[in-house]
């Protein structure tokens, strides 16, 4: 056999046990249910995608404070739908939804598409975030739609600073070394007396030298 044809082989072997490997994860109990893809930011289920989905922290490590939920939700059906809630498996957190306007659902009109996340547009507060979630990780999200039922993917956790500070929670907690200790604050007062004192004695001074 040429090593042309030995190549093509190689090539349409590989080909079939991607297909293969691809409908293998296809048939499992909840690939069509939730739609998981580890690692993975975007996911599509019947006529709803899920696209570029993150958590977004607190910027500061070890600050205490509310986490988001950050995504957009294509709705390439002819009727619109609500996102009812989002949920956190595995951990405690609950999620706090809220519409860009008014104070309805989140919804989802047809052949449309909602951004979660940012100025001016539809949030999904995670009340508890510190405890729940953990900068670098992958976070497991489930979001729960009025007809399509729950979709759920792994999205990444990262921190609301550089590309992602414009996305990240509205409430942000001064870091612990911002606020001045009780020590540091007595310092700075006697510092400011020495210093008075200190300028006080040549201004004495230099008023007897001159009479």
């Amino acid at each position: 056999m040429s090593r042309s044809l030995r190549r093509g082989a190689l090539a349409a072997t590989a080909i079939v046990f991607s297909i293969a490997a691809l409908s293998a994860c296809a048939a499992g109990n909840d690939a069509q249910t939730l739609g998981v893809r580890p690692d993975n930011a975007a996911v599509t289920v019947d006529d709803v995608k899920i696209q570029n989905a993150l958590v977004i922290t607190q910027p500061h490590q070890g600050v205490k404070g509310p986490a988001v939920v950050s995504a957009t939700v294509f709705n390439n059906a002819s009727t619109s739908q609500t996102l009812d809630a989002i949920t956190l498996p595995g951990t405690t957190a609950t999620v706090k939804l809220a519409a860009a306007e008014g104070t309805g659902p989140i919804t989802i009109p047809a052949l449309g598409s909602v951004v979660i996340g940012g100025a001016g547009n539809a949030s999904a507060v995670i009340e508890n975030g510190t405890e729940a979630t953990k900068t670098g990780d992958a976070q497991e999200l489930v979001f729960k739609l009025s007809k399509t039922g729950d979709v759920g993917l792994a999205a990444f956790v990262v921190p609301a600073s550089s590309y992602f500070k414009d996305f990240g929670p509205s409430i942000v907690p001064a870091p612990p070394e911002a606020t001045p200790t009780a020590s540091a604050s007595a310092e700075g007062e006697h510092g400011g007396e020495g210093t008075a004192e200190h300028g006080a004695e040549p201004s004495g001074e230099a008023t007897t030298a001159g009479h």
